[in-house]
């Protein structure tokens, strides 16, 4: 009974902090619009830009998610503190990895989805003229 009673709290006290986000208060910049409608416009552009992790199929801009919600505030913190949204974009993808972005950088590691796309376009081309471009 010891061992049921001690998975169980164990159980609970890993599920905890999950259970806690989501009732925590949204941040105050989560759904409220910067009063300078220059930048939140810039903030707008940028929220479209950078994709939910959670939701994985919406912009931030688009997620009712907390952790979008937070995301927004960030974003827009930083816009009102006069910080270029380039340099957010880099903080924010330095922190949660290249996914983040719906626009990513040229590098190392994502060459290949800038550079496969061409050379498949150039095979398919080959082909067509091999096929279809020695007619008598």
């Amino acid at each position: 009974m010891r061992h049921v009673l001690l998975a169980l709290m164990l159980a609970f006290s890993l599920q905890a902090p999950a259970l806690a986000q989501d009732s925590l208060p949204p941040a105050p910049y989560a759904y409220r619009q910067l009063d300078d409608p220059e930048q939140e416009a810039q903030a707008q552009a940028l929220m479209e830009t950078l994709r939910c992790l959670k939701c994985q199929s919406q912009s931030i801009a688009d997620s009712d998610a907390p952790m979008a919600g937070d995301m927004r505030h960030q974003v827009r913190i930083r816009i009102a503190a006069g910080e270029a949204p380039e340099s957010i974009r880099a903080w924010l993808v330095e922190r949660y990895g290249d996914y983040v972005s719906y626009k990513p950088r040229l590098d190392g590691a994502t060459w290949p989805l800038f550079v496969v796309p061409l050379l498949l376009v150039l095979l398919g081309a080959v082909v067509l003229l091999r096929r279809f471009g020695r007619r008598p």
